[in-house]
């Protein structure tokens, strides 16, 4: 009798350890943190269906010219290259409390739940990795390869789907496609890190990283025009120092450009190439400027006017925060109008008003979101900082007088007028729904 418990406790002992190992190895298709969001403890309790929502970061990593690379290597080859790199670039994330969602072919698609400034350190961290493995590269004889990164932020979706026999993880969001398109972008300008502008003004510290604006996207089928930011922290050393030097040219360029003023544009693009030849963003820009000198038409330019127009695609439908966006706007266009023509007696008021108005509007939002127990207040309230931020800087710089009239309305453009737009249709227009479900409208 003795021995038979013994067996038994053997065998009980045996199945514990191979239930262990076999929720280890099923943790590795399906992050446990993935699971920990939908509050489930256990793998056996994932159901079909199961959703909630964060807001998150997210980042897409891309190899360049892989498919090249990959048609030179037998499959093993290929099979083995795949898992040196990913193995590389794993650990680069998971520090940065991030989850590796999925792998798309040699993509990474990565989460990071906890902080913005969470997923442009690991992208830094990914950059850095890379210049080590492509110094073992070398020394065995393969060439270089080069990545690209996009990096959004904003509400997310997560949840399972699928069907009876087959389901996954997943996320849904607009903020995911936009990720993805910034790492598409990231080849067009030749940069190996793109980010939003929710993601940069997601950052507890912009200052804390080299940023500089690089272009403006109009995402298929949305209204509002996308900032896009390059972070180039991980460039060689001299090549960012450089950059650092030149980027107050460089941004005037851009500002002029977008404004359809292309000779003002080449002259100050063409100043920044001489000091730094492989700007591989100023180079773009400049054959832009010759494609519009000889044929009257380049991308983006004269798209990108100084002023905004409210439209009802904007709202957020909640009627009392429409109001004081479109009231806010029209103050930002008027300020935009006096600053670009120097009238500086008109632009203190305006610059009062707006500050005065968002205060308002900023504290009657916040006793909305607190009396309906709103899930995202704390996001929501770091947003409306981050503008206050932008509108105090903006305006030591319009008092001033010291910056060019062109390039100071079009930073009010970028840093008001867009933030307003992308806040309301996006943030408010959450808080909206929200709202509305609290009511049973």
């Amino acid at each position: 009798m003795e021995a038979e418990v013994k067996r038994l406790r053997a065998e009980l002992a045996d199945i514990r350890e191979q239930l262990v190992d076999t929720e280890k190895a099923f943790g590795r298709f399906v992050p446990r943190e993935f699971l920990h969001f939908l509050d489930i403890d256990n793998v056996r309790s994932v159901r079909l269906g199961m959703q909630t929502e964060r807001k998150m970061t997210i980042m897409f990593a891309d190899i360049r010219n892989f498919t090249g690379l990959s048609e030179t290597m037998t499959p093993q080859e290929n099979f083995d290259f795949m898992n040196s790199y990913l193995s590389q670039m794993e650990p680069m994330i998971v520090p940065f409390r991030g989850l590796i969602d999925k792998y798309i072919g040699d993509a990474i698609m990565a989460l990071f739940p906890e902080g913005t400034d969470d997923a442009v350190q690991g992208a830094l961290a990914m950059l850095e990795r890379l210049k080590v493995y492509n110094e073992g590269r070398a020394r065995a004889g393969y060439l270089p390869i080069r990545i690209g990164i996009g990096i959004n932020t904003g509400i997310v979706m997560l949840g399972t789907v699928g069907g009876i026999g087959r389901m996954e993880g997943t996320v849904i969001s607009d903020a995911v496609n936009l990720a993805s398109r910034l790492e598409g972008m990231s080849k067009v300008y030749g940069v190996p890190m793109l980010i939003s502008e929710h993601t940069l003004h997601s950052l507890e510290d912009p200052s804390r990283y080299c940023i500089r604006f690089l272009a403006r996207s109009r995402v298929k089928g949305k209204l509002e025009a996308q900032s896009v930011y390059e972070v180039f922290d991980a460039d060689p050393p001299r090549m960012l120092a450089a950059k650092k030097r030149t980027q107050k040219r460089f941004e005037e360029a851009l500002a002029f450009y977008f404004v359809g003023d292309i000779s003002r544009a080449r002259t100050r693009l063409a100043r920044c190439l001489e000091e730094v030849p492989e700007d591989a963003p100023a180079r773009l820009y400049l054959n832009r400027c010759d494609d519009y000198l000889r044929n009257g038409h380049a991308e983006g330019v004269e798209e990108n006017e100084l002023t905004q127009t409210w439209s009802e695609e904007c709202s957020s439908g909640v009627a009392e925060i429409d109001s004081r966006h479109r009231t806010r706007l029209s103050q930002m266009n008027a300020l935009a109008t006096a600053v670009r023509e120097g009238r500086t007696k008109d632009t203190l008021p305006l610059l009062d008003l707006i500050e005065e108005g968002a205060q308002e509007q900023f504290a009657m939002e916040e006793t909305l979101m607190q009396e309906s127990r709103y899930a995202f207040l704390a996001e929501h309230l770091q947003q409306h900082r981050r503008f206050q931020t932008n509108l105090q800087r903006l305006s030591g710089e319009i008092k001033s007088e010291t910056e060019n009239p062109v390039c100071m309305a079009f930073r009010i453009k970028l840093l008001l007028m867009d933030w307003t737009v992308n806040h309301s249709t996006k943030t408010d227009r959450h808080l909206g729904h929200h709202l509305k479900s609290r009511s049973g409208g």
